[in-house]
């Protein structure tokens, strides 16, 4: 019995020292998960995002790279009204997640599983793309959450905006308004007319299938819807948070 007693003893000092240990990572995993996205979002407050998890994905794929980063009073605010109208028409009322669209995709989905309506907001699909990566699981969503209330705390809407409009894909190796309008148009964001404004939003769903400048029907078509869309926009006051 007394040479066991110090054994006993050094097990269980290795135990609690063991359990101390354990304990301290994981106060330091749920302080780096909670800090280190706000310091991020703090950051990009002002400061232009850098590459995002898509854009590497798809120089990988052999895709170029083309994104030149402009301020949101350099981007037409009929692209604004055109995105507004086509992704979030409750961009200005929501405060990052549009509960009504949801349950409008919800049942959609429900009644329709093989043709999948999503119902994320302009605020959500930011935090995807310039914090996230692309493919869809339910640790992605949860931090989409996370980084979407950050966001809308944080940045406020014109400056969430102001990033879709220059992070999003818009072609192969096309990244952001800019780009986008010179690739397409020959010209500048700042002088897209409405016509070319709707165009581009109506390929945002599916950016490297559908072409804004050589359109085809459907997407003259989904174009000219769109283009309604955005003046009901400016008649009702639906960008008034941004422009």
């Amino acid at each position: 019995m007394v040479r066991r007693q110090p054994i006993q003893r050094q097990h269980r000092r290795r135990a609690g020292l063991i359990g101390r240990l354990f304990r301290a990572l994981v106060m330091l995993t749920l302080l780096l998960g909670l800090i280190g996205p706000v310091i991020a979002v703090a950051v990009y407050r002002f400061a232009p995002p850098p590459l995002t998890f898509l854009m590497v994905e798809r120089m990988v794929e052999g895709h170029g790279f083309d994104r030149r980063w402009v301020p949101l009073s350099r981007i037409s605010p009929q692209l604004v009204r055109s995105v507004i109208g086509a992704e979030d028409a409750r961009f200005c009322e929501h405060h990052g997640f549009d509960w009504i669209a949801i349950r409008k995709a919800m049942t959609h989905n429900d009644q329709r599983p093989g043709r999948v309506r999503g119902g994320s907001t302009i605020s959500q699909q930011t935090a995807k793309n310039v914090f996230l990566w692309p493919q869809r699981n339910w640790v992605r969503k949860g931090l989409e959450t996370w980084f979407t209330v950050l966001i809308e705390a944080i940045w406020g809407k014109p400056r969430i905006m102001e990033v879709y409009l220059n992070s999003i894909e818009w072609g192969p190796g096309v990244y952001g308004a800019e780009a986008a309008a010179q690739a397409n148009f020959r010209v500048s964001a700042a002088r897209l007319s409405p016509a070319q404004a709707a165009r581009l939003a109506a390929i945002i769903p599916k950016p490297l299938a559908w072409k804004a400048a050589r359109p085809g029907p459907y997407i003259q078509r989904r174009g000219g819807h769109i283009a309604a869309a955005a003046g009901t926009v400016r008649r009702d006051g639906l960008a008034d948070c941004v422009l």
